[in-house]
């Protein structure tokens, strides 16, 4: 029997159902003033919507910030916690037009996938593909991105519920599901209602690889810096002209050379240089702001502002504009002091034979919002490697074992529910 074949037999709809996803451009557009930011995902989330009313899923709404919600009512009567289910629809800034995922079957573990002529997956450059040996991998075909992240997850929490609506003898409490717009671009989900949601605690299926528990993520703020300049003929521009890109310049070099992300791992934040633009009339500069402890990620900001202080001072007027806004906490900070959920989905992950893997996540998820607006929320790995470019990739096998996990952790909430 295949994989694919064993898969099917336990989650008829999974795989196809992920590729039917993946093909769908759903890639949300931070230039937007929209909520959701783009046309695609509202569309999305409408055919979805009519795809978790088939299946079974009851009170099937769409929120004012664009989440899908839907619920399935507790088939037990004693009082058990309610678990929520969190992923995204969108996916990243990459080409996401004419996706073509293509299937690699009991894939060897060593060799290189051909993408396209110009284009391959390989083991030397991308180590990860030998955990791999024996399964069936999905991928690009080298022009685009896959979208794994998130619509692994996407895919995995209509199975999951399609797998506990068709086999009512599996006991439950209220488990209630969500999916979002926009997380790619880090708005999605600034205004989620927590308690229109319903759950005592929840996860986002939004992980990489097999055995991801994330508890803890980066603090994270945006910065965007405008100079002006005062541009002169160079050839008659001494102690005259204020070449705003050489401002730009010495702006980035008065920042410590090891924070950056090429030099940083583990728990160590960065600044992260994005755009610059300019002429030497004006330029502008955006970096991203990251560091797990909090007093090390407001030491970050402050030296930043600092810097543009001091330039401004030496100036003598305000050429440099800087505009700082903070976008997410470390959900950590939260979670320390209610580890339900963490050691719920832990024991899960050891139930199955799945090694966790538990480590501080070097990006955010919207669980990052979501457990600050009061709802506990880890992530949960979902399967995508190598996100955001052509050289995604996922396990169907992952997938699979991805819902497994969401079923385990449901029947020891169950289970555990009912001893205490």
């Amino acid at each position: 029997m295949s994989e694919l074949t064993e898969i099917a037999a336990t989650y008829p709809n999974l795989v196809d159902r992920f590729v039917r996803y993946a093909k769908v451009n759903t890639r949300s557009n931070e230039d937007s003033t929209t909520v959701p930011s783009d046309p695609k995902e509202v569309a999305f989330l409408k055919d979805l919507a009519e795809e978790l009313k088939t299946i079974g899923l009851q009170n099937v709404r769409t929120m004012d910030d664009g989440y899908l919600f839907a619920d399935l009512p507790a088939n037990v009567d004693d009082d058990i916690p309610s678990i929520g289910f969190i992923s995204h629809v969108d996916t990243a800034d990459f080409n996401s037009e004419n996706v073509n995922p293509q299937f690699v079957e009991d894939y060897d573990g060593k060799s290189t996938i051909k993408l396209n002529d110009e284009f391959s997956l390989s083991p030397e450059a991308f180590p990860s593909l030998k955990k791999y040996a024996g399964q069936t991998l999905i991928t690009t075909d080298g022009t685009t991105l896959l979208g794994a992240d998130d619509k692994s997850g996407v895919a995995e929490l209509v199975s999951a519920a399609e797998y506990l609506i068709a086999h009512p003898e599996v006991k439950h409490g209220d488990l209630h599901f969500a999916f979002g717009p926009d997380e790619e671009i880090g708005i999605g989900a600034d205004h989620f209602h927590v308690k229109e949601f319903g759950a005592d605690f929840a996860y986002t299926m939004d992980g990489g690889p097999l055995g991801e528990l994330e508890w803890e993520t980066f603090s994270a703020a945006s910065a965007d810096i405008k100079i002006q300049g005062l541009n002169v003929h160079p050839g008659d521009a001494k102690d005259k002209m204020i070449n705003a890109l050489q401002v730009a310049i010495d702006i980035h070099n008065k920042l410590p050379e090891h924070d950056r992300p090429e030099h940083t791992e583990g728990r160590e934040g960065f600044f992260h240089l994005l755009k610059l633009n300019g002429t030497p009339d004006e330029a502008s500069m955006s970096y991203i702001i990251r560091d797990h402890d909090r007093e090390k990620f407001n030491a970050k900001k402050a030296l930043l502002k600092s810097i543009a202080d001091e330039m401004n001072k030496n100036f003598g007027e305000d050429r440099v504009k800087l505009e700082m806004n903070d976008q997410y906490y470390n959900m950590g900070e939260v979670l320390k002091d209610n580890m339900q959920p963490v050691h719920l989905a832990e024991q899960a992950l050891i139930d199955l034979n799945i090694e966790p893997i538990i480590e501080p996540v070097r990006g955010g998820t919207d669980g990052s919002k979501i457990t600050f607006l009061g709802l506990p929320t880890p992530n949960i790995f979902a399967g995508a490697e190598n996100m955001h470019g052509r050289f995604e990739y996922v396990s169907t096998r992952v997938m699979k074992q991805a819902v497994d996990t969401m079923l385990k952790i449901n029947e020891l909430n169950v289970n555990d529910s009912i001893l205490d």
